[in-house]
């Protein structure tokens, strides 16, 4: 079950189920109260004129949760919502969607860490694979990697462009040994015409085509005097200045 479905009843009546709880004038549930709903989804938390509206937890049937705020039945505001295969989303909410920051862990111990839009991971961010250790830091657009980004490795790095989750055009890999490797990603021939729907028998092009490889300046700190040496030049700089 998704996180959107089902979540009780967004308006009175018999469906909302017992409710244990503090209530207004009127006799709305207002206040701080408890909900059973008929299909066994419990809400314990906040309310104002009737709905969900503050901090409150919700407990799904199906083991799901979310602890967080709340705004008029709907998750708004920072929470966290731990579903039934183990994974978890920590972070911003806007009108029941993931939206703003956040930080997803899914099953296998992967972890994305930056922005959503709807549900999806979109704007900067950084995604962890658990199982290699290599990270992806860059651009996401309606859950594609795009643009601008790098590919982190144990012991070097890519850096470039990125289409449709994979690099595309020019980039350059980083090596820690002190060099590195410029070129060209291209889709083959035989991929665009996969693309298109038609056929196409040429020989295969590489999709990365090595250009240039240099060595890097590595920059090393300026040198930081020790006591010892800084004692030597204050007594050394007191004889010059002493009158002769």
């Amino acid at each position: 079950m998704s996180d959107t479905e089902s979540e009780g009843s967004k308006g009175e009546g018999n469906t909302l189920g017992e409710y244990e709880g503090d209530r207004n004038e009127a006799g709305e549930r207002h206040g701080v109260g408890k909900n059973v709903f008929p299909k066994g989804d419990i809400y314990q938390g906040q309310y104002e004129h009737g709905k969900r509206h503050g901090e409150g937890t919700y407990r799904f049937k199906n083991k799901s949760r979310y602890v967080g705020s709340y705004y008029q039945n709907m998750k708004h505001g920072r929470g966290t919502f731990y579903y039934p295969d183990g994974s978890r989303y920590e972070g911003s909410w806007v009108e029941d969607m993931r939206e703003g920051h956040g930080i997803y862990t899914y099953p296998n111990g992967d972890t994305y860490n930056g922005e959503w839009l709807k549900h999806m991971r979109h704007g900067q961010g950084v995604y962890h694979y658990h199982s290699t250790g290599t990270k992806y830091k860059g651009t996401w657009a309606n859950g594609d990697i795009e643009s601008a980004g790098e590919y982190i490795f144990t012991n070097h790095r890519y850096k470039g462009n990125f289409v449709n989750n994979s690099p595309q055009g020019p980039g350059r890999y980083e090596f820690d040994i002190g060099c590195e490797l410029r070129g060209q990603h291209h889709s083959s021939e035989q991929e665009r015409a996969e693309e298109e729907g038609r056929q196409f028998n040429s020989t295969y092009t590489p999709p990365w085509v090595p250009e240039s490889i240099a060595a890097t300046i590595k920059q090393t700190p300026d040198k930081v005097p020790s006591a010892e040496e800084n004692e030597a030049a204050a007594i050394e700089e007191e004889k010059e200045n002493q009158p002769i």
